[in-house]
């Protein structure tokens, strides 16, 4: 069984420009997930795919392998991960390097931690799963949530719920960015990730901090002393 990461960071990020390699609590931000997948001990292999020579550099100095570059129409704001993840597969098969699973490692989840990837890969051999990504749960019940128009009106998205009680309400999870184990053939022949398919493995809110925007890089920067003390 042949495991490898797979750590996708493209040089073009527009939100937060070289976002991936831009410093981070004192390392490229790449590092951080570099790091974790090697300090696992769960692969094989630790692969970034990019299109980018600096990226490139900075990931082989912390570890990681650059097999081949990856090509301009799978590093556009289009990209799906999916396709990436698949495009890496068979770029390494090319190389006859072949992967039984592939762990797709976001280059901006700097809180992962190594333990959760050992501990989810053991959920996601649990069962017959193609996939096995890490959850949280919404902060505050997406059945009372509400949109408002241009004029700042309030619409709720289920009205029906207006006089439910929070405690009488499912518990809602979202995606946590931050990894996602899965079956080659799954990425190869493009199976969708959220669905029935696919195990959660969850991880509480507090070390979750998906980095798209600005305002989410200031927030992680103010939450990481605590969570790097905690990851050490």
């Amino acid at each position: 069984m042949t495991r490898i990461a797979v750590i996708p960071a493209r040089g073009g990020s527009k939100r937060i420009p070289r976002k991936n390699i831009k410093p981070f609590y004192g390392k490229p931000m790449i590092a951080w997930s570099i790091e974790a997948a090697i300090k696992s001990a769960m692969f094989d292999r630790v692969v970034v795919t990019t299109d980018d020579e600096e990226i490139a550099r900075i990931a082989q100095e912390y570890g990681a392998e650059v097999p081949f570059i990856r090509p301009p129409e799978l590093s556009d704001d289009y990209a799906g991960t999916t396709e990436v993840i698949a495009h890496a597969i068979q770029a390494l098969a090319d190389i006859d390097i072949h992967a039984d699973t592939v762990c797709c490692i976001y280059a901006t989840a700097p809180f992962v931690r190594p333990t959760d990837i050992i501990e989810s890969y053991k959920a996601f051999t649990s069962g017959d799963w193609d996939y096995c990504f890490t959850v949280t749960d919404f902060p505050a019940p997406i059945f009372r949530s509400f949109k408002r128009d241009v004029n700042g009106a309030i619409e709720m998205f289920y009205p029906e719920h207006f006089k439910t009680r929070s405690q009488d309400l499912p518990e809602a999870f979202h995606d946590a960015g931050q990894f996602y184990w899965g079956r080659a053939e799954a990425w190869i022949n493009g199976a969708v990730i959220f669905s029935e398919r696919s195990y959660g493995f969850s991880i509480p809110r507090w070390r979750v901090q998906d980095i798209d925007t600005l305002d989410d890089w200031k927030r992680a920067e103010l939450i990481a002393p605590t969570l790097m003390e905690q990851l050490a």
